[in-house]
């Protein structure tokens, strides 16, 4: 956490201090993910390797609430500060407004593993290697300020710093590399804040929301030092601004959710610099459904056009790979439930027809108990080398998970 997070977390806590309600809670979990296409690029066998507890505090005193969830982990794959803190905030609630300071999960936007306003950093590491799901989200550093006044409701986010979605691990992960010979790289973190806007409310029976945001691209661009004898690689994460909207109701049987959003790359608004991400704008509808009992079904459709194409295909150095204008993906999630609801078959899958990108995941999850549970799955991924799916084509992996929790 930030200097400037931990004290003001400080100096809310002094009157939740004298009188509270504690409770502790949490998990031991251990999680396995061997590769069934091939070995990592270390030559190991396994994607993840080990032990992990997690310790939930929560105390509630008034107006005021303290909530630190930490995890420690022992990785058998050779990393050594696997410390972390996954949440650590203070709330304070009043009669129309809250605030909350510290790390915190924030989640924007409708889609299922498809991100159009939810501009807050993910572990693309942990969703690819088999991790439980709660793990592809990471917490931010900031203060949370909500208004909710009668004619709408208003969440504020205010981040002094900034933090990047994680993306796999080279030693784990065959990622695609335009220049792999270079190995002199430079990364350079934002050194400003960031700041994002939420306002909705029900309109005629919908959830409606507008979104702003003003801050970073989460994932890294690279600029060589020269496009003909490259000898250094700057890694560095591009301005970006996000204007967004979503609307989710009853339609026939199910739940209809559409959302927009453009995102404006401030950095290269003319898209004539090829290592700045063009703007573009993003679309998605989804559909869910209850077919019969214990069954759901989830259909989206996501759609990416990039502005300014002409200007990119004048930019893209040559021998690079070239992207396409209009990008469609669609993804279904099947869920049924067993036994009491004690046993869970579910698949996901996300399908680009025009790269032929894919990412399918099933997984099967018993409830031992109330409080001990495992799920066993898997990772496919295909398309072309340079994708996001298609370049892991060869990190297929089967994932144990076993948690305890208490």
């Amino acid at each position: 956490m930030s200097r400037l997070t931990v004290a003001c977390a400080v100096l809310l806590l002094a009157p939740l201090a004298a009188r509270a309600e504690v409770r502790l809670s949490g998990f031991a979990q251990q999680n396995t993910a061997a590769n069934t296409a091939a070995a990592n690029p270390d030559g190991r066998h396994y994607k993840w390797l080990e032990e992990r507890a997690q310790l939930k505090l929560d105390a509630t005193g008034g107006a005021w609430r303290l909530l630190a969830k930490s995890d420690l982990a022992i990785d058998h794959l050779g990393r050594q500060d696997q410390s972390e803190l996954r949440e650590g905030y203070v709330d304070y609630t009043a009669g129309n407004w809250d605030m909350r300071v510290g790390r915190q999960v924030i989640t924007w936007g409708l889609g299922d593993l498809v991100f159009v306003n939810d501009v807050f950093p993910k572990d693309h590491e942990a969703l690819f290697a088999g991790r439980p799901l709660e793990y592809l989200k990471r917490g931010v550093d900031a203060v949370k300020l909500g208004a909710y006044p009668e004619f709408a409701n208003f969440e504020l986010v205010l981040s002094p710093g900034f933090r990047e979605s994680r993306i796999p691990d080279a030693n784990r992960f065959h990622l695609y590399d335009p220049m792999p010979a270079v190995t002199n790289r430079e990364t350079i973190k934002p050194g400003q804040g960031e700041v994002g806007l939420r306002i909705y409310r029900d309109v005629a029976g919908y959830d409606a929301a507008l979104y702003l945001y003003r801050g970073f691209q989460r994932t890294p661009s690279m600029r060589p030092d020269s496009m003909t004898a490259p000898t250094k690689i700057g890694v560095f994460y591009p301005q970006l601004s996000v204007y967004g909207a979503s609307v989710s109701g009853r339609a026939g049987e199910g739940v209809l959710s559409l959302e927009a959003a453009y995102y404006d790359s401030r950095e290269d608004r003319s898209g004539k610099d090829f290592a700045v991400p063009n703007s573009q704008t993003r679309l998605l509808a989804g559909y869910q459904i209850q077919p019969a009992e214990d069954l759901s079904l989830g259909l989206q459709y996501y759609a990416e056009a990039m502005n300014d194409y002409g200007a990119y295909l004048a930019a893209v150095p040559a021998g690079f790979p070239v992207e396409k204008r209009w990008s469609h993906t669609v993804t279904a999630r099947l869920t049924q439930f067993f036994r009491h609801q004690t046993l869970r078959l579910s698949a996901y899958a996300s399908y680009n027809a025009g790269s032929g990108e894919h990412f399918v995941n099933p997984e099967l999850r018993y409830s031992f108990t109330d409080k001990m549970w495992g799920a066993v799955g898997a990772n496919f991924f295909g398309g072309k080398p340079w994708g996001q799916f298609g370049q892991l084509s060869r990190d297929d992996n089967v994932y144990l998970q076993v948690r305890y929790e208490f």
